[in-house]
């Protein structure tokens, strides 16, 4: 990110005291378990903000974190939610009806909201560091050795907001965002001796990301495609796919490494870029700020985007909370458009026994709270023993699009995740499967406010049914009228179950947005409810 001032290893030095309560708090019980904290939540997407911008809705996605909330189920627990624009009423609402056992009113007691009132594209933390006023009032609502902060990812900017606020941030230190880099990732991968694409260190310039091209190709000379990766990239977006086939004839009889160089680089203009509008010109110019790596694109007639999602102590016990299969989507299946809960049993273990290793790997290098890998899987027939070729792909040193449906079940169910088996199971043990999504968009959907999309879960019974744990939670529910856009969880006692509710919430809001033209050419809107003038 553009113009974050680092820190100075005083500043560091404070902060890694801070990080020390953690420890302190801990006490032998997981942190989040705990009553009568006061939990500061930052829901900040500190990533390079141009990034972001090419993700509709981008400015939402502080939403995703209001599964935090639901905390509020422990009645000495209190919660303070900072977003850039005020949330409606009804969404918080929503939030807390699903408490159970907890008086609405109670629980409304001990959450504070608080805005910046500022919809520029500044990471939120930015709009918070640049008012003292409301830092002052935040520092003010905390009570001291009883408070920390948790955020979507920790930098340099959440470091500075937490020293100003003399508040530990239970997060990894921002001194180790390396390791969730793409390159640093790739060195744990090498590290813990995991499979992983072929590819490139990183680079900083389009020469070297040339002659890293041309450098794996000539080593791999079989490769149809080749990913390009900005180091920082999100959810996919800052991905690029080169066709090697559409430039194969152009190099086949070059010997000559200048000349096949000048090839490989008039060719990166037809790039197939994975975030739309996205173009040359502007990708290149984030290399020498973001820089860049590139990795054989993994073929496969069957495919698949599983992930593992870990779970660092503050005292760096290492545990697996959850596996995933990722629904991708985009040209070449790079963007993260949601997941289903638990990933293939085929698989779910070994993904467990990766995740592990590479969760002791982080947390030797000092790391805490949640951490993600994605992996490929493609299907191997040859090989009945190991049906399935897994490599890693990346690690998240931050909450990812897995972190919110898995807290939402587990915070909703107060069940567990169990290791032997890689399935979630209610007090009851009753098992539990999901589907989720950010990315629930239609353009009839847009104009439809929060309140409709009420109206609507009451009318179709669509909402989670606390008495037998099925049914759907929604999030992203602010970007749904300017960007007909929706999150959701849906929640079943079998995939197919979870699969079968999705499709009738999707089904049911085609429905209600569907718009008709009556005879005299206008339109009308089916379905509205009443309106009731007192």
């Amino acid at each position: 990110m553009e113009n974050v001032k680092k820190p100075t290893n005083l500043q560091i030095e404070n902060f890694n005291k801070l990080q020390d309560k953690l420890r302190q708090y801990w006490q032998g019980k997981d942190l989040f378990e705990q009553d009568g904290y006061d939990i500061l939540v930052v829901p900040s997407f500190s990533i390079d903000q141009r990034v972001g911008q090419k993700v509709a809705g981008f400015l939402h996605y502080e939403e995703r974190l209001l599964f935090s909330l639901i905390r509020l189920r422990n009645p000495k627990t209190r919660l303070i939610y900072v977003t850039g624009q005020p949330l409606s009423p009804i969404i918080i609402e929503y939030y807390l009806q699903l408490l159970p056992g907890i008086p609405f009113s109670h629980a409304r007691d001990r959450l504070l909201l608080l805005t910046t009132y500022d919809n520029s594209f500044k990471p939120l933390t930015q709009k918070i560091l640049d008012r003292p006023r409301l830092v002052e009032r935040i520092r003010r609502a905390l009570r001291p050795n009883k408070s920390y902060m948790v955020c979507f990812n920790a930098t340099n900017l959440e470091q500075e907001l937490s020293l100003k606020l003399d508040v530990p941030l239970f997060a990894a230190s921002p001194q180790l965002s390396y390791w969730g880099s793409k390159s640093g990732s790739r060195e744990i991968f090498s590290e813990c001796l995991i499979p992983y694409p072929d590819g490139s260190h990183l680079v900083n310039n389009i020469d070297d990301l040339v002659l890293e091209i041309n450098k794996l190709w000539q080593k791999n000379p079989y490769l149809n495609r080749i990913v390009v990766k900005l180091n920082e990239g999100f959810s996919g977006e800052g991905n690029a796919v080169l066709d090697l086939d559409t430039i194969k004839k152009d190099v086949t009889n070059i010997a000559n490494n200048t000349e096949r160089n000048t090839v490989i680089l008039n060719s990166l203009k037809h790039l197939s870029f994975q975030a739309k509008g996205e173009t040359w010109e502007n990708f290149s110019s984030r290399i020498p700020e973001l820089g860049a790596i590139v990795e054989a694109f993994i073929e496969g007639k069957e495919k698949r985007s599983p992930s593992v999602q870990g779970y660092i102590t503050p005292n760096g016990e290492v545990s697996i909370v959850s596996t995933h299969d990722q629904i991708l989507g985009g040209p070449d299946g790079q963007i993260y458009l949601g997941c289903r809960f638990p990933a293939d049993h085929a698989y779910r273990q070994k993904l467990q026994e990766l995740g592990l290793k590479i969760g002791q790997a982080l947390a030797k290098k000092g790391a805490m709270e949640r951490y993600g890998v994605d992996f490929l899987a493609v299907r191997n027939p040859s090989n009945h023993e190991n049906q399935w070729d897994i490599q890693a792909i990346e690690i998240n040193l931050r909450k990812g699009g897995t972190t919110h449906p898995f807290m939402t079940l587990k915070l909703l169910t107060n069940g567990s995740y169990e290791q032997e088996t890689g399935l979630f199971y209610t007090q009851h043990n009753h098992a539990k499967y999901y589907i989720a999504s950010d990315n629930l968009q239609k353009q009839q959907y847009c104009g439809l406010l929060p309140d409709d999309l009420m109206d609507i879960v009451a009318k179709h019974r669509l909402h989670f049914d606390s008495s037998n744990k099925t049914g759907t939670v929604f999030h992203l529910m602010g970007a749904l009228s300017e960007f007909g856009k929706l999150g959701l969880t849906c929640i079943g006692n079998s995939l197919e179950e979870a699969e079968g509710i999705y499709q009738e919430v999707e089904r049911v809001l085609d429905l209600e947005s569907e718009i008709v033209i009556d005879n005299n050419n206008e339109t009308i809107t089916p379905n509205l409810p009443i309106v009731w003038t007192l």
